[in-house]
């Protein structure tokens, strides 16, 4: 008896966990091979810190003068941060790196990136999958101890050639692009719902981080990457905005949400379906990360010809507020936009630039 009663819990417990497991998403994101540049090269393949031979570097292919570094103070003062590891790679004039990943064709992804700049130039970095590319400029540092950029692409086959490029010719050829860690995520493309017109209203679906991040990742303007890696969303603006999530920072709801860093440079905006003439309501959350961003803040919100401006006083302590406003449409398309007002920059560190946190987005008809 005693025998046939643990054999059943046996089966009772293999059948939950089992089916614990078949419900849990699938968290489809990971380095690319050696992302984190700590299989190292083999020392034959390296003049000093020059990778020598196109396929010096485990896993990659290079062009051009691309060097294998060691984080933290350089020959000659220089001091290079690489936040997520040891090891990074740093592309000289014209240098690339590349790498064929599998995808699934139609599918929408986003390459998620530690990079900084080595230099007070203005150095770009461009980010290619093709047939689509974009320039990400890496001048505006949001972060002293570098940035994690996300940048999005949809695949249109089973394989995608993956390059990172320094366009620049630089005189100091000591100077471009550092790049530390290289992930991908997979993504879900969102759909309004009977309950909110907007797609994807809390930032939900986002480039979460995958490698251990404590500044957020960087959104790039829609001039430098056509495909959003913020599903749903424009980055409609000349400076990027911030994905953070609750593991880092203080979220108003759920997991993500956006910082508007960098005033009204900083814009995210979303076209959704309307019918003309008819009137809605737009609610939405504000507040701060609880990151060191104090200050008086304010976000302006539009929608078709309307538009609220919503102050925010921040102590740095993780507040937030709801606001709302009524609109009328004109069309059966919609653009909403928001943006913050002025410029922020954290309070124990004014090389840092922040902003108020935008979350819950949520748009219905007025009956």
């Amino acid at each position: 008896m005693a025998v046939t009663f643990i054999f059943v819990l046996y089966l009772a417990l293999l059948f939950t966990a089992s089916t614990f497991a078949s419900v849990q998403p699938r968290l489809p994101e990971a380095y690319l091979q050696n992302g984190n540049f700590e299989e190292k090269p083999d020392p034959k393949y390296l003049k000093k810190t020059i990778l020598i031979g196109k396929y010096a570097l485990p896993k990659w292919e290079i062009n051009g003068l691309v060097e294998y570094i060691s984080g933290g103070p350089q020959p000659g003062g220089m001091f290079f941060p690489v936040t997520h590891g040891i090891h990074a790679v740093r592309l000289g004039n014209e240098a690339s790196i590349s790498q064929t990943v599998k995808v699934k064709p139609g599918q929408w992804y986003a390459l998620i990136l530690g990079a900084s700049r080595t230099c007070t130039q203005n150095e770009v970095l461009r980010i290619s999958v093709p047939p689509k590319s974009g320039d990400v400029p890496l001048q505006t540092l949001y972060s002293p101890d570098g940035d994690v950029i996300a940048w999005g692409f949809k695949a249109t086959s089973n394989v995608a050639r993956v390059t990172f490029h320094n366009p620049g010719v630089q005189e100091d050829p000591a100077c471009g692009p550092l790049l530390d860690a290289i992930a991908i995520r997979e993504f879900y493309p969102p759909s309004p719902t009977a309950d909110n017109l907007v797609k994807n209203p809390g930032f939900e679906e986002g480039p979460f981080p995958i490698f251990n991040t404590t500044n957020g990742v960087l959104l790039p303007p829609k001039h430098q990457d056509l495909e959003s890696p913020l599903p749903g969303w424009i980055i409609e603006s000349l400076k990027a905005i911030k994905f953070i999530d609750s593991k880092h920072f203080n979220v108003p709801f759920g997991n993500g949400a956006v910082e508007l860093v960098a005033g009204r440079e900083s814009a995210i905006a979303q076209i959704i379906r309307t019918v003309p003439n008819k009137v809605y309501n737009m609610k939405f959350t504000i507040g701060d990360a609880k990151n060191g961003c104090h200050g008086s803040m304010m976000v302006e919100a539009f929608a078709a010809k309307d538009t609220i401006k919503v102050p925010f006083n921040s102590e740095g302590k993780g507040r937030f507020k709801t606001a709302s406003f009524n609109f009328k449409a004109f069309a059966d398309r919609t653009r909403i936009t928001f943006y913050s007002s002025f410029y922020h920059s954290k309070v124990h560190d004014y090389g840092s630039l922040c902003g108020p946190v935008l979350d819950q987005v949520i748009v219905n008809p007025i009956a």
